[in-house]
């Protein structure tokens, strides 16, 4: 998250872009979101910002540090609420992402976060690119492929080359429309 965080900063202050793109994969939490399938994520969250108390984990707004709708928050996601009117991008499936630093494989803090958040899917660094294309007024679209469920590690019922190939093909029809 720091390392897109600071370099997509330092790129959207040096010049003027029409649109980012963060393309990548990640880990689904629902079963009907497939590994191999590429989806656009319009809405992300920072779900380990905030503090242990005791056996509860209050989020950054829970501790009133952050505002549920302060900028560049909207009830305390991340929103893409103007993406690129690209027809690749409207005929994907849109979801609700997290962004952590530990990719989740433990049963119980699968269930714990599915239970309390309700991602779809999710990633490592998409809420940091989210953040800085809002901050800096820069239209984008964050568009992952399925690589895995998000589950306790399986890497046999991953399909990462299916994945990648998919968001290859995905990208190009981006960048050609």
């Amino acid at each position: 998250m720091v390392a897109t965080a600071v370099w997509c900063s330092r790129a959207l202050s040096t010049e003027r872009f029409d649109m980012a793109l963060n393309l990548g994969v990640c880990g689904s939490f629902k079963p009907e979101i497939f590994p191999g399938s590429v989806v656009h994520v319009v809405s992300d969250r920072l779900v380990e910002m905030g503090a242990e108390d005791g056996d509860a984990f209050l989020t950054i707004q829970e501790m009133k540090l952050l505002g549920d709708d302060e900028f560049p928050f909207a009830g305390g996601r991340l929103i893409n609420a103007s993406p690129p009117a690209l027809g690749p991008l409207a005929s994907m499936r849109p979801v609700n992402g997290i962004t952590v630093n530990t990719v989740h494989g433990n049963d119980m803090s699968i269930a714990h976060v599915a239970e309390r958040f309700s991602p779809d899917v999710e990633t490592m660094e998409g809420a940091a690119f989210m953040y800085v294309c809002l901050v800096h007024g820069v239209p984008f679209a964050q568009v992952r492929a399925v690589s895995n469920r998000v589950e306790r590690r399986n890497r046999a019922a991953w399909k990462l080359d299916e994945a990648i190939a998919n968001l290859g093909t995905i990208a190009r029809q981006i960048l050609e429309s």
